[in-house]
């Protein structure tokens, strides 16, 4: 019988930018590769970032296309108050579950740095088997928001697929 540990499982994510203008190519997406950055730096496999315009059905399908072969999928933009900031609503169409605790430590963190923070009206939720979570699409908020639950990523993804409690 053997007694070693077992095999650590990979954590595959996928980004999903949420900007017109970078969606457009007026500017380069930041934020995006903000994420990147912090996921990688934390032993996560990117398979690769999608840029997509705000509107809410848009964004519903490129998070459903993340989902498909993603463990987590952190989108950045569309989280605030202005009229085109859809994401949290887009992320609600296709979830399965919310997972507020996500959200509510990234607002609790972020406060501590900016009274900003709580007009973010990120979530975070299960589709099937894979976990969503909205970020800020500011480079330095995306990054301190993912530098916040990044440390739980792993046990949540083995969660989601029937780990161990």
């Amino acid at each position: 019988m053997s007694t070693s540990a077992p095999e650590a499982r990979v954590v595959r994510a996928r980004i999903v930018t949420v900007s017109t203008r970078a969606s457009a190519g007026v500017y380069d997406d930041t934020a995006g590769p903000a994420v990147e950055a912090v996921l990688v730096e934390a032993g996560i496999t990117v398979l690769g970032t999608t840029v997509v315009p705000d509107g809410r059905e848009g964004v519903s399908r490129a998070i459903i296309d993340a989902c498909r072969d993603a463990d987590v999928v952190i989108t950045n933009g569309g989280t605030g108050m202005h009229p085109k900031d859809t994401t949290p609503e887009a992320t609600r169409d296709v979830i399965d579950r919310e997972v507020p605790g996500l959200a509510e430590a990234i607002r609790a963190t972020s406060l501590a740095i900016t009274p900003m923070a709580m007009l973010s009206r990120g979530i975070a939720g299960i589709r099937d088997r894979t976990l969503v979570v909205n970020v800020p699409g500011s480079p330095k908020g995306a990054r301190e928001s993912v530098e916040v639950v990044v440390g739980v990523l792993g046990h949540a993804v083995d969660q989601l697929a029937a780990g161990d409690h």
